[in-house]
């Protein structure tokens, strides 16, 4: 099998991304993409040599300034200091693996051929991307307007032997990259720099980790909600089918049924119930987590879509001999989207907690903290305080970042989309409900202790013996940070 993926053949799908990243694979430019890049670079230089025209970007200044013309001997300066002038990213520098997919989807999009730049622009992306040479990047700094400017600037630099990069476990600078390489720095030609720093790039990397660790979590939700359900032991009767159907509800309906298939064969479940009902925690998770299904698969859609994608500006039709400037840049369709989904999966999160709550309450015969030797040992009672800490954070960062605009570039971009800042605060949230649900699983696995010699499903006993080899059954005090950090590398490193 080949270790390359061919970019430009066809749209990029989020299931090919997971191969890609999965399998490390490197990138090709399809001959079609090729073509296109070359064809709409000579488009363009035909016609700024034929026309005095002003046109956006290209022979004008940026954003205020675009009253501001430029002559053709400093167009390719005027890039140049776009790049520098934008790379104004503060903060914590974001993490190489969405670095990694910003490469990936900046290359994606210059592909399509309406950007105008130079093959060997693209080329030297794609070798970034193949050499794993990643440019350091700052979490802030981006209105999600105009593009990600500041994060994708900082991208750019190392293009022209500016900025910094990760490369070989030490982190150097562009000219030093350079000369490690021995390439020229990449002179960018009119509009070029445009087209690197006018992109949604940044946001749609973070809204494409988000999306994929999503489907993950959701899966795991679902695994370890039946095994706390199990351990619980909780009634079936929430999750038949009737119930659901005449709701009509699709993700409700989806989460009932895969809770139904993950109990099936359970000696715990079968068994006569004492209680009547259950809290709302296992018995409202189909309509919970069902509702988090169907926001996860419409945001899913929003970033697909994205990824298809042409978010520069202005836009170059070749074929129709046309340069038009538009807003393709701003962010709000992902914005709106990537608020949307920090919600569904930080409830996620706070419906997960009140399930470690209830396992270890004392309730339905299991002991309190599901300690062996209480007093002496204090058993489950603080992870629960660490998972609340986590669900009331991830509360806090679900205020929407899509609901807030200010006016920049002297009121020429009079409404931002902030998508960067509610890309960054998803990406916490994910990171959060990994570690809530990681906590749940240890209070669930520790709970089914005390219902032996009962067993759960085969599926769910299988789950716990793999589980077993990574954290051990707790039977006095121990540093349980440790099995902590241990449950979430377990769930992103398995298959629910």
């Amino acid at each position: 099998m080949s270790n390359f993926f061919i970019l430009g053949e066809h749209d990029l799908t989020l299931a090919e991304i997971r191969t890609i990243l999965a399998d490390n694979k490197k990138l090709k430019l399809a001959d079609k993409a090729v073509d296109a890049i070359v064809n709409c670079r000579k488009f363009l230089d035909e016609h700024i040599q034929s026309s005095e025209a002003p046109i956006y970007g290209i022979n004008t200044g940026f954003g205020s300034l675009y009253s501001r013309n430029i002559s053709k001997a400093d167009l390719e300066q005027l890039q140049a200091n776009l790049v520098m002038s934008h790379a104004c990213g503060t903060g914590p520098e974001i993490d190489k693996r969405i670095v990694k997919i910003m490469l990936l989807l900046k290359i994606q999009s210059l592909a399509y051929g309406h950007s105008g730049v130079q093959l060997a622009t693209v080329e030297r992306l794609l070798d970034f991307y193949n050499e794993d040479i990643l440019p350091i990047i700052y979490e802030s700094g981006s209105l999600g307007a105009s593009g990600d400017l500041a994060p994708l600037a900082h991208l750019s630099l190392p293009l022209l032997g500016k900025g910094e990069v990760f490369f070989q476990g030490e982190k150097i600078t562009g000219e030093n990259l350079l000369a490690k390489k021995k390439w020229e720095p990449i002179h960018l030609k009119a509009k070029e720099g445009l087209a690197l720093l006018n992109g949604t790039q940044f946001m749609n990397a973070f809204g494409v980790h988000a999306v994929l660790a999503g489907e993950d979590i959701l899966n795991w939700a679902n695994t370890i909600g039946a095994l706390s359900l199990d351990a619980f032991d909780g009634r079936p009767e929430p999750f038949d089918h009737k119930i659901h159907m005449i709701r009509n509800q699709d993700g409700q309906k989806i989460v009932a049924e895969k809770i139904l298939e993950l109990l099936n064969g359970s000696e715990i479940i079968k068994q006569s119930k004492v209680h009547v009902q259950d809290p709302y925690s296992f018995r409202c998770i189909p309509q919970v987590h069902g509702a988090s299904y169907d926001a996860i698969k419409y945001v899913t859609s929003i970033v697909s879509k994205e990824l298809a994608g042409v978010t520069d500006n202005p836009n170059i039709f070749p074929e129709e001999g046309e340069i038009i400037s538009g807003g393709n840049f701003h962010g709000q369709p992902l914005a709106l989207s990537l608020d949307f989904l920090a919600i569904a999966l930080a409830e996620l999160g706070s419906i997960s907690e009140r399930r470690t709550y209830q396992l270890i309450s004392g309730s339905r015969g299991l002991p309190d903290f599901l300690v062996m030797n209480p007093g002496l040992n204090s058993g489950l009672m603080i992870p629960q305080y660490s998972a609340a800490s986590l669900v009331s954070q991830s509360k806090q960062l679900c205020t929407p970042a899509s609901v807030d605009s200010i006016v920049s570039s002297n009121g020429q971009e009079d409404h931002v989309s902030m998508g960067a800042n509610a890309a960054t605060k998803l990406y916490k949230v994910v990171e959060n409900t990994y570690q809530i649900i990681a906590i749940e699983l240890i209070n669930g696995s520790q709970a089914l202790k005390f219902r032996r010699p009962l067993k759960t499903s085969s599926h769910l006993e299988e789950l716990i013996r793999n589980f077993r080899q990574q954290v051990p059954l707790i039977e006095e005090d121990r540093v349980l940070h440790e099995d902590i950090v241990k449950a979430v590398h377990f769930i992103k490193t398995h298959r629910a």
